[in-house]
């Protein structure tokens, strides 16, 4: 049950803390005397992006900093349901233990990796309670089985039975939030619950937060990189760059009118919803001052179009399924793509968008219907004659780390792709991977290098390097952006745009994000169910949506 206090004291008061971290022997501060508090009942907002020392932040509060390689060198991490225990003096794992899950809890980025995969989620969640109450087994189940209606998990019976691989998504962050709020914590850490989330999922999760909140009036940290996310659910803001805390207030004030350069920055990233600039503005663009900026213009979009559609199209997919065991994942689908152009393909999880894009690269199998690209149907070619073509046709995925190898430096992964088209001599490989390092914004020396030691930004960058550099006709953007901060996404974004113009390549860019899809598309297709349930010109889809389902995702948009 939730502490009772002192109601005029914060219920979290972090101040001047320092923490550092141990590397090749040194120890280096990335939490540099920051300060910040939250009251009863309130949410704070704590933004920046990966590896500004917001996620160490959070680890530092809840008291699981790796003990070998990090430190707090100063400071205080006041909780006030407590007796006013300072959390930045316990060294106790055991006194760490009474605290953790029962008066702060916290909601992990990524579920998956947060629940064990080989225990049904009613008992991860009845384990919570086991540790800290008295309770039966039956009271447990009883307990858990109320939290997951509160949460708005259907058929709570089945959840409690089921393994989290057999949840969506959103069922599994419902779990991970049930599990927070089992004990009753005075507080609660929200660590990205919602980057990796479909837009009307992340919509239902971020109204579920705040119903939570209000209803138990219990205080959030609630953590991310995107404001537009802030502005949806919190009341205070606090934004962090380079471990400091560079402004902080209420958000409205914050919107209204930001301070610091870096917030302008943030703000700034997102593309915009009523304008098309040419190029999305980016952190370093405000450091620099280079912020001027030109935009589209609505005859420059016809005349190029006009140009775009006057040709034939590079490929035609024609009444395509697909199915998996009993499950149709695309059904009956066609559609067209032009030299030049970028089709943007958005949905939900499951609508069937990644299907068609691995369908158009022969990776999985159709139970009907023609791939035809350049006049040649992809089903009717030889396994040999394919590997020919997917010189032409190349995919970025959604996560570049996993599919690197991370034993292979990435000059040599990059290099390993001419390989298998024997294209080169060996010294002329290495000079194209070279030049295309250059070409993605990345340093030659980084040729040497292992994908571990890539920020998330860099590591895409690779995976755009690694697509590119066969100079391919189409290129498939499978999610290639979804998991990077907003200001690194702007950068990959103005990239991918980059060297489309350089090399005339043709997208298909598939994403739930339909402000990045509309950014980046000249049309958009929507599906939903495995079915394309509308498409048009991106703007006008955009402004003047005609189905129910696309206006749901566009009301989504944080």
């Amino acid at each position: 049950m939730a502490t009772n206090f002192d109601s005029n004291k914060p219920i979290l008061e972090v101040a001047d803390l320092r923490i550092s971290f141990l590397n090749d022997g040194e120890w280096h501060q990335v939490i540099k005397g920051i300060n910040f508090s939250i009251g009863k009942g309130g949410i704070l907002g704590l933004v920046g992006e990966s590896g500004s020392g917001k996620s160490v932040s959070s680890l530092a509060i809840m008291g699981l900093l790796p003990s070998k390689i990090s430190r707090i060198d100063s400071g205080n991490i006041w909780f006030n349901a407590d007796n006013e225990k300072d959390l930045a003096k316990i060294i106790s794992a055991k006194e760490y233990s009474k605290i953790r899950g029962r008066q702060i809890a916290m909601i992990f980025q990524e579920p998956m990796t947060a629940l064990n995969p080989v225990l049904r989620c009613g008992n991860q969640v009845a384990e919570v309670l086991h540790s800290h109450t008295q309770m039966t087994s039956k009271e447990a189940k009883a307990k858990v089985l109320n939290l997951f209606e509160e949460v708005l998990l259907p058929n709570p019976q089945r959840v409690f039975r089921a393994y989290p691989h057999q949840l969506s998504g959103g069922q599994k962050q419902r779990v991970m939030i049930a599990m927070a709020l089992a004990c009753e914590p005075d507080l609660l850490i929200a660590d990205e619950p919602t980057t990796a989330l479909d837009v009307t999922v992340e919509k239902a999760i971020l109204e579920l937060l705040k119903d939570l909140q209000e209803r138990r009036n219990i205080a959030v940290l609630f953590i991310t990189h995107d404001l537009a996310v802030i502005r949806k659910i919190a009341d205070n803001v606090a934004v962090i760059y380079k471990g400091e805390i560079v402004e902080q207030g209420n958000v409205e004030s914050i919107f209204a009118n930001p301070q610091h350069i870096y917030t302008k920055a943030l703000l700034a990233s997102r593309p915009p919803k009523n304008a098309r600039p040419k190029r999305l503005l980016s952190v370093s663009d405000f450091i620099n001052n280079t912020t001027e900026t030109s935009f589209v213009t609505d005859k420059e979009r016809q005349q190029e179009h006009k140009m775009l559609y006057d040709s034939d199209p590079l490929l035609k997919v024609s009444n395509l399924t697909v199915k998996y065991k009993h499950t149709t994942a695309v059904n009956n689908v066609s559609l067209e793509v032009y030299r030049g152009e970028t089709l943007g393909l958005v949905g939900e999880s499951g609508c069937g968008k990644t299907t068609i894009g691995r369908s158009i690269l022969q990776l999985i199998d159709n139970q009907s219907g023609d791939v035809i690209f350049d006049n040649q149907n992809l089903a009717l070619v030889s396994a040999k004659q394919m590997q020919r073509l997917r010189q032409r046709i190349q995919i970025i995925f959604q996560d570049p780390y996993s599919s690197l190898n991370p034993r292979m430096k990435i000059g040599k992964a990059i290099e390993e792709v001419l390989d298998v088209h024997n294209i080169g001599t060996k010294s002329q490989r290495k000079q194209r991977v070279l030049q295309m390092l250059e070409k993605v914004g990345l340093e030659r020396e980084h040729y040497e290098r292992y994908p571990h030691q890539f920020s998330g930004g860099q590591r895409q960058r690779i995976g755009i390097a690694r697509a590119l550099i066969l100079n391919p006709e189409l290129v498939i953007c499978d999610e290639s952006v979804s998991a990077l901060d907003v200001s690194v996404q702007a950068q990959v974004l103005n990239l991918l745009n980059d060297l489309k113009r350089e090399f005339a390549f043709t997208f298909i860019f598939i994403s739930h994000d339909l402000a990045v899809v509309k950014y980046m598309s000249d049309r958009i297709l929507v599906m939903k169910s495995g079915v394309i349930v509308e498409q048009n010109e991106a703007d006008t889809l955009y402004l003047h949506p005609q189905n129910a389902y696309t206006k749901t995702l566009i009301a989504a948009i944080p």
